[in-house]
């Protein structure tokens, strides 16, 4: 009976944890897939508020961003090689630093110290504030730029093919 009970526990946490994640997303063009936890802004002030300007964001929800390049690319004017990289972001007022890393499966940003070493370009972007509320987080990607949007705040990170 322990045992039921205990599998029981489990398996209800399992299921509360796993509703509570934000539903992942993807954008693609022709040279590029991203693939993100899409949260919500639910009346919440994201940026200096929820994400706290100076630190490293995982640039969505649940596990890191990944990016993929089917081709080489200048990312911001950085030479990249084609391939999947964990997409961070750190965070400013008036600019961020996009961050591509080698090391994949991050589960948000939480380890990043232990992986910084492993950054293959960091890009600082100024930031754009939009008149529009965004409600939930948007990466879109046209092959020209990869474009971050969320609340009222947006970035855009130039790229070469």
């Amino acid at each position: 009976m322990k045992k039921v009970f205990s599998f029981l526990s489990l398996m209800l946490c399992i299921s509360t944890l796993s509703f509570a994640q934000s539903p992942a997303v993807s954008a693609e063009s022709a040279n590029v897939k991203v693939t993100y936890g899409q949260p919500s802004k639910k009346g919440r002030v994201i940026f200096g508020g929820l994400e706290k300007f100076g630190t490293v964001w995982r640039t969505g929800a649940n596990g890191a961003t990944e990016i993929t390049f089917k081709k080489d690319v200048k990312f911001g004017g950085k030479s990249v090689k084609a391939g999947t990289y964990s997409l961070f972001s750190k965070l400013g007022e008036k600019e961020w630093t996009i961050i591509l890393n080698s090391e994949l499966k991050q589960w948000g940003a939480y380890g990043y110290d232990k992986i910084k070493d492993k950054n293959v370009a960091e890009v600082t972007v100024p930031v754009k504030t939009l008149k529009e509320v965004v409600e939930k987080l948007t990466i879109a990607t046209d092959d020209k730029t990869l474009t971050i949007s969320w609340d009222t705040t947006s970035v855009a990170v130039p790229m070469e093919f």
